[in-house]
């Protein structure tokens, strides 16, 4: 059993919005298929509904009923969805320490520590990077064409973890899991995302696309990832991949404009997440998301 008082409660129902018995924007339908989707759990089988029908009481029940790492991954869900809707609506959080102390609540249940982040750079602040280190970051860009393909491999992961860093990203290098590379990681406002880095002549297709979404697949509910491809991607490979992934995709004409336009990294992913969550689309290139 969860141990989440009745102090937490209150909490939980201010940040998923529970009065008058509603979760968030849920209908019953759609609340039961998120629990089945993310969860692999009936939210309407009857052990949940014993002090009561509604989606509210219902998951009051069931975060008091299952145990703490299910709980954990339950909140990390909802929280998920929760900023993945107010994206979309373009509204701003109208109560911000919420999200920290949601983190807090997680960490106390046993899951990941909440950390301090940097916040990302806004357009303002953008002005403070050196703009020597973006030129030169474009001139190594270019230059990483000239290497053979292997050499070439392991540059360009170095290259972006410093794209991150520069940006205040907190980039780390290249690590290996069991059974699994993964080309490095990033945060960004305080979520993890995972990266795929590709430089290869070929467009990256499907096969590359659904690989790295089953890495994010089997790691928490709540990581997401960048497949940086240089080459770009097929359309039919975008196209078979579908809508709703939790992968942004970044081509190498995207590094170009980012570097060259002097937008601010953050602003480029912040933009092209917001589409996602709103598109579901994995790819949009960053001359359209500023095309002014």
């Amino acid at each position: 059993m969860a141990t989440i008082r009745s102090i937490d409660m209150l909490l939980i129902d201010d940040a998923f919005e529970m009065g008058s018995g509603y979760v968030l924007n849920f209908s019953d339908r759609t609340f039961a298929e998120f629990f089945a989707t993310e969860l692999k759990r009936n939210i309407n089988d009857p052990t949940y509904a014993r002090n009561g029908t509604s989606k509210a009481k219902r998951l009051r029940c069931f975060l008091l009923t299952v145990d703490n790492p299910t709980a954990v991954e339950t909140l990390q869900a909802l929280w998920e969805y929760r900023e993945a809707l107010r994206l979309r609506d373009h509204k701003d959080e109208a109560a911000p320490e919420v999200g920290g102390r949601i983190s807090e609540l997680i960490h106390r249940l046993g899951g990941p520590k909440p950390q301090v982040k940097a916040q990302p750079a806004t357009k303002a602040q953008a002005q403070t990077v050196d703009p020597v280190i973006v030129e030169k970051l474009a001139r190594d860009l270019v230059d990483l064409s000239r290497l053979d393909p292997q050499p070439r491999g392991y540059a360009f992961e170095a290259f972006l973890k410093r794209l991150f860093d520069v940006h205040g990203l907190e980039g780390r290098e290249p690590f290996r899991l069991r059974g699994e590379q993964i080309d490095g990681s990033f945060v960004l406002a305080n979520e993890i995302y995972l990266l795929e880095a590709r430089w290869q002549s070929a467009r990256t297709g499907a096969a590359d696309l659904l690989a790295f979404n089953g890495k994010l697949e089997n790691k928490a509910a709540w990581t997401r990832g960048l497949f940086v491809s240089q080459s770009g991607f097929t359309d039919e490979g975008l196209h078979a991949f579908g809508r709703g992934k939790r992968v942004l995709c970044m081509d190498g004409l995207d590094l170009y404009d980012t570097l060259s336009r002097r937008i601010p990294l953050t602003d480029v992913l912040d933009g092209k997440f917001r589409r996602a969550a709103e598109t579901g689309m994995a790819f949009v290139r960053v001359r359209d998301l500023f095309s002014s």
